[in-house]
């Protein structure tokens, strides 16, 4: 078959599709054909060697996937740690979820990392329950015109939630805002810590959704008002979270990691984040923003897309005609 493999932990440079041996499913897996990918800032990451527990190379890259059970056809998406980036895998079944009729394998495939990530943030923060309340509850998102932030933001505006997003152009923003975002933050010409103390009249927000890592933990903590918190699922920067535990104690706030991996093992807390997102898919609240669809040829460019910050929403990878 052919697949992307990561030759060495060199970069995206080091991507190449080769063939591949068909994969064998272990007990509980399933053989998917797979007609798309999606890309994640986790693959730049793994391209590097960055991400934690990667064997050692070559590995076919990729994480996120949609395509067709084998046998039996059903339309499925899914998640792996490693391997969707490929004509064939071998996946767990519980990690498999009914592709929508409505959807491309396209908007499958960028589906499962960016939505359950942005579920599970706001689950953390203790805001998943739609709000009928008239007192207004706040969350800052980082990137919010990539994949995790633009899932964020749809589903933010079904919970009801008054929402602050930074990104680096005005035309990005205005793209977010499309989606429901209430109030964008241009953070190459505004600093956000300033922007939220004078969008909220000095109160703050309820929870942050942070993937920056280095200074911008603490400055999240900073944008926070009485009891809120800091949801760390990244760090895009590339260096470790500054925090100073006594920043925390004023106003009563905390920092929570979230890491879908482990989550992911976890059945009894995906099912019913299932449950509620296929509920929304259902409702027609949600539909996965797309930026980029490129051949898996060209994932090189796909990987820089995302290091270099210039992709708005998921981009996919297009590997077979199904």
């Amino acid at each position: 078959m052919k697949a992307l493999a990561v030759s060495k932990f060199s970069g995206p440079d080091a991507l190449q599709v080769q063939d591949w041996p068909d994969p064998q499913p272990a007990k509980g897996e399933v053989l998917v054909k797979v007609a798309a990918g999606g890309v994640n800032f986790a693959d730049v990451l793994t391209a590097t060697g960055g991400y934690p527990g990667l064997p050692k190379p070559p590995l076919v890259a990729g994480r996120e996937f949609a395509g067709v059970k084998q046998p039996g056809g059903e339309r499925v998406m899914g998640y792996i740690q490693w391997g969707a980036f490929a004509e064939m895998l071998a996946a767990p079944e519980r990690m498999l979820w009914p592709a929508p009729d409505h959807w491309s394998f396209a908007q499958a495939a960028a589906f499962p990392v960016n939505y359950f990530t942005a579920y599970f943030a706001f689950w953390k923060a203790g805001l998943t329950e739609v709000s009928k309340s008239t007192a207004s509850r706040r969350v800052l998102i980082h990137a919010a015109a990539g994949g995790v932030g633009t899932a964020a933001v749809q589903i933010g505006k079904v919970l009801g939630i008054e929402m602050f997003g930074t990104s680096s152009s005005q035309e990005k923003l205005q793209q977010v805002r499309e989606l429901g975002l209430q109030h964008g933050i241009n953070y190459k010409e505004r600093d956000y810590e300033e922007a939220i103390q004078e969008l909220t009249n000095g109160e703050g927000v309820d929870a942050v959704f942070e993937m920056l890592g280095g200074e911008h933990t603490l400055k999240s903590v900073r944008c926070l008002r009485d009891f809120g918190s800091v949801i760390v699922y990244g760090s895009a920067t590339g260096q470790h979270s500054q925090i100073d535990p006594r920043v925390l104690y004023a106003r009563c706030t905390s920092v929570h990691g979230l890491w879908l991996t482990q989550l992911a093992k976890k059945p009894e807390i995906m099912a019913p984040a299932w449950k509620q997102l296929s509920q929304w898919i259902h409702d027609g609240k949600l539909n996965p923003a797309i930026g980029h669809t490129l051949p898996l040829e060209q994932a090189t460019e796909a990987y820089r897309l995302l290091s270099d910050r210039k992709n708005f929403g998921k981009v996919v990878l297009k590997i077979a005609d199904l």
